[in-house]
């Protein structure tokens, strides 16, 4: 069956519930609108990674859980995680080391593009926009922490993702760095339309994230 999107209507977050055992971790119903960011707040173990396994579809099965999610009227829980095309960052870059920085770009651009030349171009043109331009043959040992990061992004922006997970993506920076990093992530979601969920310890991410807050533990403010 051919899945219909509906452009613009952003990520519906419908009666998700996750428990592990008799314990509830997470109960909330929110709405992402496009180019927006939901940002999900709490201490260690408090299920805030276990949310983003649920949405991009790599939850471990030692947890229940129940609701509904789409994006842009597409039913993600229908979808296998690979066909969910949820673009996620992690606390670490997770870049190939056996792969040239052009090569970790490229990997990620949807198979539909087999055109080796058209690839190479791709991988260039995002790298360009990271103000990372000739990064093409450098291998990723040798990059700057925001350079990595700078490359993790771009890489997951070239897999023409429907909605962005963070998972802490800005911890292991430093102040000047992380700051960089939460304008220039946040800019590149807006600027493509992109619904964000940020799961985050940091108050400042929150603020710089600009949308709404659940925080886990507490009693949300007009999204349970």
């Amino acid at each position: 069956m051919m899945l219909q999107s509906q452009p613009g209507t952003g990520l519906r977050l419908s009666k998700i519930g996750i428990s592990l055992g008799a314990k509830r971790l997470i109960s909330l119903t929110a709405d992402v609108p496009s180019g927006s960011v939901f940002t999900i707040m709490g201490p260690s173990g408090s299920g805030k990674s276990t949310l983003l396994s649920f949405i991009g579809g790599f939850l471990d099965p030692v947890f229940h859980a129940e609701g509904a999610v789409s994006v842009d009227g597409i039913d993600l829980l229908e979808l296998a995680p690979e066909q969910r095309r949820a673009g996620i960052l992690f606390q670490d870059p997770l870049l190939f080391p056996h792969m040239s920085v052009g090569g970790n770009i490229a990997f990620a651009i949807p198979s539909e593009v087999s055109d080796r030349k058209l690839r190479r171009r791709m991988a260039a043109e995002i790298l360009a926009e990271m103000e990372l331009a000739g990064f093409e043959d450098r291998d990723p040992a040798t990059l700057s922490g925001g350079q990595k990061a700078r490359v993790a992004l771009a890489r997951v922006l070239v897999s023409q993702p429907r909605l962005l997970l963070l998972d802490e993506p800005f911890s292991k920076l430093d102040m000047a760095l992380r700051s960089q990093m939460r304008a220039l992530v946040f800019a590149r979601a807006r600027s493509a339309g992109l619904p964000v969920v940020l799961v985050t310890h940091d108050e400042a991410d929150a603020d710089a994230a600009g949308g709404p807050v659940h925080r886990l533990g507490a009693q949300d403010l007009g999204h349970d």
